[in-house]
């Protein structure tokens, strides 16, 4: 079984208001042959808790401007640090950086086949590595000014 066409349109709608909000290593998996519960999973990640609230909040919106979809069921909100939107068809993580390295979604769904997203989406891979050295290189100058 694959993932259904419903299910792919909203990925790409949810991908695309992730990526025009600045999300980091937006990803998506068909998991339609190991679940029975959603057909896919949208993984994105963002370096401060404001921001993946906005990241959802954009997706939320867009899904249901566009799509006419709801969430049945959204978790995560008191922390913002990663904030789950159940749509049956799929599920949307978004992650605080540092959750996305500590669960490591990407290594439980590896097996499953990864689905094309739109090109802005698929720019976001590695952007969480490139603000981490930047903000690395920040607290450097800010320990020499000192």
């Amino acid at each position: 079984m694959t993932a259904t066409d419903r299910s792919l349109e909203l990925i790409n709608v949810a991908a695309q208001a992730a990526a025009d909000k600045l999300a980091h290593d937006i990803i998506a998996y068909d998991v339609s042959d190991v679940l029975s519960i959603t057909d896919a999973f949208l993984i994105a990640s963002a370096p401060n808790d404001r921001q993946v609230k906005s990241i959802v909040d954009e997706i939320e919106e867009r899904l249901n401007k566009e799509l006419g979809a709801k969430p049945v069921r959204r978790e995560g909100d008191r922390d913002a640090r990663w904030i789950l939107l159940d749509y049956v068809d799929i599920v949307v993580h978004v992650q605080h950086s540092e959750e996305r390295v500590f669960y490591a979604l990407e290594r439980l769904w590896k097996d499953c086949p990864e689905l094309d997203l739109p090109d802005d989406a698929k720019a976001t891979r590695g952007k969480a590595e490139e603000h981490a050295k930047r903000e690395e290189a920040v607290a450097e100058q800010a320990g020499e000014l000192l």
